[in-house]
């Protein structure tokens, strides 16, 4: 399987946001996506999980028989967690993997991200680094190949951070593949960059 993007120009509000932009990532790959703010490492991903239309260019998975369009085989964790106030740790879980139409287990995705002992707590009381950790447990619930994360560490502490390098390495050896907007060294083992930073005039 090999997730393969040509020649993307995505316009937002009527502004270019990203011109000519290409990648190909397969299956065990990583790529890191890089670049000030602004520079479209968001919209890239929105536009690779099918929520945006680009203007040219085209997003395909090639090598997948599966017969699914490409946002299926994806997740997209974004940079708000989707966490609702009202529902239990537990329930916003089971919500999550319902939406997805998953069936991974959920004592077993609360266990690995280390909220097993508040599943029962509402989603309201939950810290910015919890919440970030319920998030990466719906990679677990629903699985799907394709990993898009837009700034995957942000609100974790030093164990959130190795937990998630630990995930994406898990993830990788199952044949899956993920990319990741980031401001964070990711450190993807054999892994490569996407820098969409502006260049200056001849160079």
């Amino acid at each position: 399987m090999k997730l393969v993007a040509d020649a993307l120009r995505v316009a937002r509000g009527g502004r270019p946001v990203l011109d000519g932009v290409s990648l190909a990532v397969d299956a065990e790959g990583a790529l890191a996506v890089t670049g000030p703010n602004g520079a479209g490492k968001s919209t890239l991903l929105r536009t690779l999980a099918g929520l945006l239309k680009p203007e040219a260019g085209s997003v395909r998975i090639e090598g997948d028989a599966a017969g699914l369009r490409a946002p299926e085989r994806m997740h997209l964790l974004g940079h708000l967690d989707a966490v609702k106030a009202g529902l239990s740790v537990a329930r916003n879980l089971r919500f999550a993997r319902d939406l997805l139409g998953g069936e991974g287990d959920l004592g077993l995705a609360l266990d690995r991200v280390g909220l097993a002992a508040i599943a029962d707590l509402p989603g309201a009381v939950l810290s910015a680094g919890q919440r970030r950790r319920l998030a990466l447990a719906r990679l677990l619930a629903a699985p799907r190949p394709i990993w898009l994360l837009d700034e995957p560490t942000a609100a974790l502490d030093a164990a959130g951070q190795r937990l998630l390098a630990d995930l994406i390495a898990e993830h990788r050896a199952k044949g899956g593949l993920v990319i990741a907007a980031t401001h964070a060294e990711l450190g993807f083992p054999g892994g490569a960059t996407l820098d969409l930073a502006p260049r200056r005039p001849g160079v």
